[in-house]
């Protein structure tokens, strides 16, 4: 039976957004796997990312996400947009109990999102993140496609996504099997 939902898919999406009006829908609690790494490490990420470098900050964040999936329980999960590069938390989310959601996006429009609000996200590359977006979504996006059971677009209404969204959960709820994983 389908017990977790995760999305997942690039910074700016609205994975943090559609988990927490999915959730409310479904009834189920809701996570932010970046907020609750950033409560963990008592710093921002990118604060914590300039000072100790990217492999301890995905060290940190494979970390938080493990327990978050082991957790007893229903959950939707908000993952950070660079979770899925670690081979161990891709392999974790290929599992019965969870279905994936990736939130895709294209980089026009994630670029767009950035420039009206950076949120206090670091640069993972030296560039601005509004400028590297297109060249670490293209390198990612193999990641979220090979991890993916649904993939959803992220120009629509969040408030549409998040009903349709709802409503598959039902759907797979009820019939109890989430390995007829839709192609991505």
């Amino acid at each position: 039976m389908v017990r977790l939902l995760v999305l997942i898919g690039y910074r700016a999406c609205g994975k943090s957004t559609l988990g927490r009006l999915v959730a409310a829908r479904l009834a189920w609690p809701f996570a932010d796997a970046d907020a609750v790494l950033e409560e963990r490490l008592g710093s921002s990420l990118a604060t914590f990312f300039a000072a100790q470098g990217e492999s301890a900050f995905r060290d940190r964040e494979e970390t938080v996400i493990t327990e978050l999936l082991t957790r007893p329980g229903p959950l939707v999960l908000a993952t950070g947009g660079g979770a899925i590069i670690r081979a161990g938390t891709r392999a974790r989310l290929k599992n019965p109990e969870i279905m994936v959601v990736w939130l895709r996006a294209e980089a026009a429009l994630v670029q767009e999102r950035l420039r009206h609000n950076l949120g206090g996200r670091m640069s993972l590359s030296g560039s601005s993140p509004v400028d590297e977006a297109p060249r670490i979504m293209a390198e990612r996006e193999p990641w979220y496609r090979d991890t993916a059971g649904l993939v959803l677009d992220a120009a629509r209404p969040v408030e549409t996504l998040a009903d349709e969204l709802a409503e598959e959960m039902a759907k797979r709820i009820t019939r109890g099997n989430s390995s007829d994983r839709a192609p991505a």
